[in-house]
């Protein structure tokens, strides 16, 4: 039995039209650190929720899922983001924005190290 298919997302965070964006600490090459990839509708979840300061039910309303959804895209944003700071990884945003006028683009990252991807 295969996946289910990704449900489309609606993405309004301002990074949107930047996805491919790394954040590393500095004075250490990329190329020698691990990269964490948040992908967009993670980023989005947090955006909404954390930044904006919107319910999980509204935010998911916002994004076209499920409160659920949303709590489970938090719950791995946060991860990832946390393992980044404290493990001084680089944070690589990236995914498959399709919604208002965002490209579909993996951000040309090639392979994703250190995630658990559904």
């Amino acid at each position: 039995m295969s996946p289910r298919k990704k449900k489309q997302r609606n993405c309004i965070c301002p990074l949107r039209e930047k996805l491919g964006l790394v954040f590393k600490p500095a004075g250490t090459p990329l190329k020698e650190m691990e990269v964490i990839i948040l992908d967009h509708d993670e980023l989005e979840a947090l955006f909404l929720c954390d930044k904006q300061g919107l319910n999980q039910e509204a935010a998911g309303e916002l994004m076209g899922v499920s409160r659920g959804t949303v709590q489970r895209l938090l719950a791995q944003g946060r991860k990832k983001v946390i393992e980044a700071l404290v493990e001084q990884k680089a944070l690589a945003v990236a995914g498959d924005v399709t919604e208002q006028g965002a490209p579909d683009d993996n951000g040309g990252l090639g392979e994703r190290k250190g995630t658990e991807h559904d």
